[in-house]
């Protein structure tokens, strides 16, 4: 289990949210939604060590050194003239000497096959498309082996098809490694279809961390996004939220 300790975060002289206790399972993938504006991206950059406030993280109640931490912001874009595979394997490039070993390269060819970006390994990263070097970025972190990972919108760039794929690689890669996944979401329906936890952010505060079922009920959903939704189950059973314009 992990624990995160946060102060009251700040951005600039505003408040943006209160002080929170935040538990995540290892091996979970937990989805951190709420409207524009709630603090989600100032949440994360405080566990990734980039804010002024200092969070404090414990991993079965002993300090996780910053190292162990991976971090993907929302917007970034790479310009260099490097291959996908040599992106992939700069995710640890203090274990690179003179020469990579070929037992490394094979594990980064292996980690893109798994999101589907084997075809893309001989490519520039400036040839890309923003989605698809979104893709690689989320891969060369978790070539890192971070035991926390925190993603601000990770799907943000995608279409549908890639949106399915990398939650449900994320999915399968936190419960394999037993990393604990941390994402900002947007699509309701997806972080219920995907997290095993969801914390709600709103009114400076943390709402909610709970099931989806439990975190997105009707009411809570009607309060803080404005909308009066409509909950329904899919094929799989699993929620979907419709939103509606508040008559």
């Amino acid at each position: 289990m992990f624990e995160i300790t946060l102060p009251a975060l700040r951005r600039g002289r505003s408040l943006v949210l209160q002080p929170m206790e935040l538990r995540l399972p290892a091996g979970s993938l937990t989805g951190i939604v709420g409207p524009n504006g709630a603090g989600k991206s100032t949440l994360l950059r405080a566990i990734a060590g980039l804010s002024a406030e200092r969070a404090i993280l414990r991993r079965e109640g002993r300090v996780l050194d910053r190292s162990a931490v991976g971090f993907l912001p929302q917007s970034f874009t790479v310009r260099a003239n490097l291959s996908v595979l040599d992106c992939v394997l700069l995710g640890r490039r203090e274990g690179l000497g003179w020469s990579v070993p070929p037992a490394m390269i094979a594990q980064a060819r292996d980690i893109l096959a798994c999101f589907g970006l084997a075809d893309l390994a001989a490519r520039g990263m400036n040839s890309l498309s923003g989605g698809q070097q979104q893709r690689v970025l989320l891969v060369q972190r978790l070539f890192r082996n971070p035991q926390l990972l925190a993603l601000d919108e990770p799907t943000s760039a995608r279409d549908l098809h890639h949106q399915l794929g990398a939650l449900a690689a994320l999915r399968a890669h936190a419960r394999q490694s037993g990393t604990a996944v941390i994402a900002a979401l947007h699509d309701l329906t997806l972080a219920a279809r995907f997290c095993d936890r969801v914390l709600v952010l709103g009114e400076g505060r943390l709402i909610c961390q709970d099931t989806p079922e439990g975190a997105l009920t009707p009411e809570r959903v009607a309060a803080h996004w404005r909308v009066t939704p409509e909950l329904l189950r899919d094929r799989d059973a699993c929620l979907v939220v419709v939103p509606h314009t508040v008559e």
